[in-house]
């Protein structure tokens, strides 16, 4: 017994980054990113990607320091999701950002070292012209940096499972993002679980609809090295581009939040597509009329939740097949539910989940009533937040469970559902109101919808309505298919509702506006 110990040969630190490499041979010449008229290889991807790494060693970068990326979904961002396996030493800037960014550098306290800046610029690369610097505060731009690069380098890789890989922020819904550290391990146990929960199979056309900087992409980026997967990078989420690309590349799979699900099923360019797609939303929990009008055009939708602080989606809507024999809305009322915890996560990801009192500490009901914050623990969770020990404590307490600040409930059946954020529980006459419940509602209606009892709307624009209702009929709508407390008092129409770069609506402003006008 004493020689069946860890030892290097069975010891070997997970990670993803051995994920690219197996691509690069199982699927070297399978394409594996598109972007307008570029194309790589994963063979390609993979000597692109080891170029980048050997060129930040060379420029003097180290294990532990961290290179930050501003960009949205091109191929310079899947790329350095591998080559970069805690001050920021080098940001790696979109050409379209780099205004931004440098008017946040300019900022910075006088005498204080600012991170080096290289452009990059995969619209002049797609063009096929050659790209230039002209801006002296960039070192250099994507391509020359890449190019100085060793492709048979050799990845660094952790020395521990432990070692951070990523670093992310919170999406900001709250106005007070945080620096989401995870690891090697926690990033290698969540992009196996997803691939499992999803069913994903080998070699999918996966379109980037989801934001990279959101928890990574929920994993998929090394999920897609994993299964030899097509990645097509879509630079903005507009649905007449998701419609023609889905039809050009014969795309399998794409995630978004449900505003996405929203937006495809209220486009002008609405048209029912030629084969299914797969489509995993979370982020908020989907009204069930979005969920049916985005079913009925062809998509197959699974429903999840996550958090950034576990990389990506931690329950999902189980689905059971006597299930598809239920009416669409039926259905579609089901699924908005987050459901069990993912496959893996039951065992290896997630150790555990519950739903407890806030006040008692003590396990709820599984009546599907009674509220409590929703709490786990598990190998996939962060190791914790950036240069704030008192964020941490409070969310990963000595009791051993970490608290995600979401309400939820536990059904009879088992399955969990999110209600809502603790904070936008709104108390009403003594009686919780959960805004998902009201915004169930409103979306059955040809609106979008903010908050309760204070509604903001804003009317679809796809010339469905012909004319605009009134506060009294929205209110109304609202009383015929709510409880009276429910019901908004007041309603405010907005063309836009303020959201995040991820989509998501940002409360916080509406809250200020609302409190404003009381």
């Amino acid at each position: 017994m004493e020689l069946l110990l860890p030892n290097p040969a069975n010891s070997t630190p997970l990670t993803t980054l051995g994920f690219l490499d197996r691509a690069a041979t199982a699927y070297g010449d399978s394409p594996s990113i598109v972007y307008n008229n570029v194309s790589y290889t994963w063979l390609q991807n993979h000597c692109r990607c080891l170029q980048m790494a050997s060129s930040l060693t060379s420029l003097g970068i180290q294990r532990g320091q961290v290179v930050s990326v501003v960009a949205p979904n091109v191929p310079s961002m899947y790329e350095l999701q591998f080559a970069v396996p805690i001050e920021s030493k080098f940001v790696f800037v979109d050409h379209h950002s780099s205004s931004l960014v440098l008017e946040a550098i300019s900022l910075f306290p006088r005498n204080t070292k600012h991170p080096q800046l290289i452009l990059t610029d995969d619209e002049m690369v797609s063009s096929g012209s050659k790209s230039t610097l002209s801006n002296s505060h960039f070192l250099d731009h994507y391509e020359g940096i890449l190019e100085d690069g060793d492709p048979k380098f050799k990845w660094v890789r952790p020395k521990s499972e432990w070692d951070p890989i990523v670093l992310n922020y919170t999406s900001g819904t709250t106005s007070c993002p945080k620096g989401v550290s995870l690891s090697h391990r926690a990033i290698f146990i969540k992009t196996m679980d997803a691939l499992v929960d999803w069913s994903v199979p080998n070699q999918p056309v996966y379109l980037w609809t989801l934001p990279i900087f959101h928890a990574n992409g929920w994993s998929f980026p090394w999920g897609m090295a994993a299964v030899g997967g097509t990645n097509i990078c879509l630079r903005k989420v507009d649905p007449s581009q998701i419609y023609r690309l889905v039809k050009q590349h014969k795309v399998t799979h794409m995630c978004g939040a449900p505003v996405v699900l929203n937006m495809l099923s209220n486009s002008p360019d609405l048209e029912t597509l030629e084969h299914h797609v797969q489509i995993l939303t979370a982020g908020s929990p989907p009204p069930a009329a979005v969920l049916a009008r985005t079913e009925s055009m062809g998509f197959v939708v699974s429903h999840g939740y996550g958090l950034s602080e576990i990389g990506g989606i931690v329950f999902s809507c189980a689905w059971k097949q006597k299930w598809n024999k239920l009416p669409l809305t039926e259905r579609a009322r089901l699924k908005s539910r987050q459901g069990m915890n993912t496959v893996c996560f039951g065992t290896v990801g997630l150790t555990e989940a519950d739903v407890l009192d806030p006040k008692t500490g003590e396990l709820v009901k599984p009546d599907g009533k009674t509220v409590g914050e929703v709490v786990l623990r598990g190998g996939s969770l962060m190791l914790g937040y950036l240069k704030d020990i008192e964020g941490t404590s409070k969310c990963m307490r000595e009791n051993g469970w970490f608290y995600t600040g979401d309400v939820g409930v536990i059904h009879p059946d088992g399955y969990l559902e999110i209600k809502d954020q603790s904070k936008d529980i709104i108390i009403s006459d003594g009686e919780n109101i959960s805004g998902p419940e009201v915004e169930s509602v409103l979306y059955s209606y040809p609106v979008f919808w903010g908050e309760t009892p204070c509604a903001f709307v804003s009317l679809k624009k796809n010339g469905e309505l012909t004319q605009k209702p009134s506060e009294e009929e929205i209110i109304q709508y609202c009383r015929d298919r709510l409880p009276h407390y429910m019901v908004p008092k007041t309603v405010v129409f907005e063309n836009e509702l303020p959201k995040t770069s991820t989509g998501k609506v940002q409360k916080f402003i509406l809250r200020r506006i609302a409190k404003a006008m009381s």
